[in-house]
């Protein structure tokens, strides 16, 4: 969790924000200090173990202090994700989907895993120069308030920012990363849907096939996709031969092994696939599950949930790794239905002729 949340890379998370240390304090002072309290009991622990990094996670306290120590503040998203918090020595506390703290092993385990909320400290001398501070319309920092975009190349934006990209219902996607010099790498902001329900299909009738063109998977996204959901004026930007990285990931390893051959970043693995759209591989980021609204009755919305496949192998061919609906990770066949959530990659020349990149106003754009 550290080494990926902390990651300079285009592979983990701080590596993709924007010149991050004229905005981030990177020496932060996390407090990990062991507790074991119910719900409820809301004291400042006393910092007896702590952790110095540029990005880490909420602890108990500052998760129970957003809501006086129940579990409807605005921190319940409706997922489960991690908190930095030790519940003894071998288990770790976590939010579940209903906002009840939990605890578990820190290690993976089939269907007990959670999602990721980095937590970062802003430097004291940052501005926010205009927005109102909500989900359509954010605060924009000094520094960060990018105006007249018009005819910029969009491979010079930053991971997390909208663009309207293809036709119909479906054409909200998010850029991923620069992951190859000179594209952008883009994601569906939410799995595809049709007639406003999630579009399920099975990755492959074969159990033992990674993903490549002959995949019923591969099959529907070079073809029935780039025609029924992009159309042919938005796929003549998509970069034609994306190479999609299918290393295999086994219980408690790395999430670097999905694209290298050991941790240290050095080789690119052989286990590859060439294709014009493809998925994310686990990992990487815009993978996890993004919110899930609870209506009062207790019941949820389902918003933005489908359980979709990554690209990535679960030691072996056999099996592939899922983001679950509460944004864990689960390890399913081949042969199960998952919702679909492509990726792709946007030519060097594609500029943008309008918008500002957030939800409400994503960025359009054309090929130069």
């Amino acid at each position: 969790m550290e080494d990926w949340l902390n990651d300079t890379t285009e592979d983990g998370f701080l590596g993709n924000l924007r010149d991050y240390k004229n905005f981030i304090v990177t020496d932060s002072v996390w407090d990990a200090t062991m507790d074991n309290r119910a719900l409820g009991e809301i004291t400042r622990l006393d910092g007896t173990t702590t952790v110095s990094n540029a990005v880490g996670l909420l602890n108990v306290y500052e998760y129970q202090s957003s809501n006086d120590g129940g579990r409807a503040g605005y921190l319940n998203n409706g997922l489960g994700w991690w908190l930095l918090t030790p519940y003894s020595d071998s288990n770790v506390r976590y939010v579940d989907a209903n906002g009840n703290i939990g605890n578990q092993v820190p290690t993976f385990v089939r269907k007990m895993s959670a999602g990721i909320r980095p937590s970062i400290n802003l430097k004291s001398e940052i501005k926010i120069v205009s927005g109102s501070g909500t989900e359509e319309d954010p605060y924009r920092l000094m520094g960060d308030n990018d105006s007249n975009l018009e005819g910029v190349k969009l491979n010079t934006r930053y991971s997390g920012e909208y663009i309207r990209f293809g036709i119909g219902y479906n054409n909200l996607y998010r850029i991923v990363s620069h992951e190859t010099e000179g594209l952008t790498k883009i994601t569906s902001a939410e799995p595809l849907k049709e007639n406003g329900i999630f579009k399920n299909i099975v990755f492959d009738s074969n159990r033992n096939t990674n993903y490549s063109l002959s995949t019923t998977m591969g099959t529907f996204l070079n073809g029935e996709y780039l025609t029924d959901y992009i159309g042919e004026n938005y796929s003549n930007m998509i970069e034609d031969n994306t190479t999609w990285y299918l290393g295999i990931v086994s219980t408690n390893a790395s999430y670097k092994l999905a694209k290298y051959t050991d941790t240290s970043s050095t080789n690119l693995t052989s286990s590859t696939t060439t294709a014009k759209v493809g998925l994310l591989r686990y990992g990487e980021l815009m993978t996890g599950q993004f919110k899930r609204q609870m209506d009062i009755g207790g019941s949820y919305n389902l918003g933005l949930n489908g359980r979709y496949k990554t690209l990535t192998p679960f030691g072996g061919n056999w099996y592939l790794y899922s983001i679950d609906s509460n944004n864990g990770i689960e390890q399913n066949a081949h042969t199960d239905v998952s919702s679909i959530k492509p990726a792709l990659n946007l030519k060097s020349n594609v500029i943008i002729t309008g918008g500002t990149g957030t939800k409400s106003d994503p960025f359009q754009f054309s090929m130069n």
